[in-house]
């Protein structure tokens, strides 16, 4: 049996020392690991292990944790951007007590994600300004940080995307590529009417993630109203029968948070006149 020869081996190679400085040899060997994270925190780190006395493998073990948090950090960022949230928002920021139409419980168990796995849908329905779009982004942002594909999209940008598409002769690649989101999030539908084939491409879209992936949608108008939307009840009744059949519908009716804001303004102003 060949034997290998381990002198040489320490000798010689990537191993060795090369020219230059430790440092600038230790940095050289971070970037061509791309270890990014252990070139800004090894120094910092070492300094900390001398003065608390800690083993070399708690040291290391410090040192790629911190790794591992960045790299974790970045590509959470990175689908937050892939999604296209039109802004950020936390549950945390969410008042509850102004909108007590809304189920806290319920909210925060969607939060969990457990929603996704049965592939059930959210409705948010109510006026403007209710907090629709904040409750969508919120748990929009829980599934980014589960690293899951997320894709925010106003109801406008969908149909177009979805015209562009079908006159491309790409339709069936779109569909297929947009099945393939674990969660959906369409904002704002009730604001334009669509036409026969607009309705009728969104409604092969919902039927092509139908029991296979989540869906959020926004919407100002009620179900009822729904016909007017796609301008056929047929295929809003057919939308609506998959969005509904595994979901959790909210219809919210409470005060816009845009007035709340308006009226504490008004409220300070006449306080301060006082």
């Amino acid at each position: 049996m060949r034997t290998r020869n381990t002198t040489n081996l320490r000798n010689s190679g990537p191993v060795a020392l090369e020219n230059g400085s430790m440092k600038a040899n230790i940095e050289s060997y971070c970037k061509l690991l791309s270890l990014t994270s252990v070139i800004d925190n090894y120094e910092t780190l070492a300094m900390d292990a001398v003065k608390t006395k800690i083993s070399y493998q708690e040291y290391l073990y410090k040192l790629l944790q911190q790794q591992i948090i960045d790299r974790v950090d970045r590509s959470i960022n990175a689908r937050i951007k892939k999604a296209g949230f039109k802004y950020l928002a936390s549950l945390d920021e969410f008042d509850f007590s102004f909108q007590p139409q809304v189920d806290e419980k319920l909210i925060k168990e969607l939060a969990t994600l457990s929603f996704l796995e049965s592939a059930t849908n959210v409705l948010l329905i109510g006026a403007p300004g209710v907090g629709k779009t904040h409750l969508s982004i919120a748990l929009g942002l829980e599934a980014t940080k589960q690293r899951r594909r997320v894709r925010f999209i106003s109801a406008e940008d969908l149909t177009n995307e979805l015209i562009a598409a079908n006159k491309s002769n790409t339709i069936t690649n779109y569909l297929e590529t947009m099945s393939r989101i674990e969660l959906l999030i369409i904002d704002e539908i009730g604001y334009l009417e669509l036409s026969k084939e607009t309705s009728s491409l969104f409604f092969r879209l919902i039927s092509k993630r139908y029991e296979k992936a989540s869906t959020i949608v926004t919407s100002n108008k009620e179900f009822q109203e729904w016909g007017q939307i796609f301008g056929d009840d047929v295929i809003a009744t057919a939308i609506l029968d998959r969005l509904l059949h595994h979901s959790h519908p909210f219809l919210i009716n409470g005060p816009s948070w845009r007035m709340k804001d308006l009226m504490s303004k008004s409220k300070n102003k006449q306080n301060l006149k006082d």
